[in-house]
């Protein structure tokens, strides 16, 4: 398998930054790295949050625990919290950019690195 594709392949699936760092490209796969882990990190607080919340409804009593009533829940969280959709909108993109410019970038790099080879061995 080619480097490029395995690069590529690393961000892809594993997690964005990782082809870079198989590439030797430290410094741009750490930055890829830390924004998506700020993304991520984000995200899931930002929907952990809004669960507890709704958790501490159903228990107290104000919501009975039917998936109807959970549903019910979450939309009236998130009317109420309106700006809590907010910051989680921009972690997600944050996330999904940074995972299409890590496999974009690794397989550019990964391509740039298979050509030098190519023109040092020739």
């Amino acid at each position: 398998m080619k480097k490029s594709t395995k690069a590529a392949l690393l961000s892809a699936f594993a997690f964005p930054g990782i082809g870079h760092m198989y590439l030797k490209r430290y410094i741009s796969g750490l930055i890829l790295i830390g924004a998506s882990l700020f993304g991520l990190y984000s995200m899931i607080a930002t929907t952990l949050e809004s669960a507890l919340q709704i958790a501490e409804k159903i228990q107290g009593g104000s919501g009975q625990p039917d998936v109807a009533a959970i549903a019910d829940a979450v939309a009236e969280q998130l009317i109420e919290t309106g700006s809590g959709a907010y910051p989680a909108g921009i972690a997600s993109a944050i996330f999904i950019i940074c995972w299409i410019i890590g496999i974009i970038d690794s397989y550019r790099i990964g391509r740039a690195q298979e050509k030098n080879k190519a023109r040092v061995e020739i």
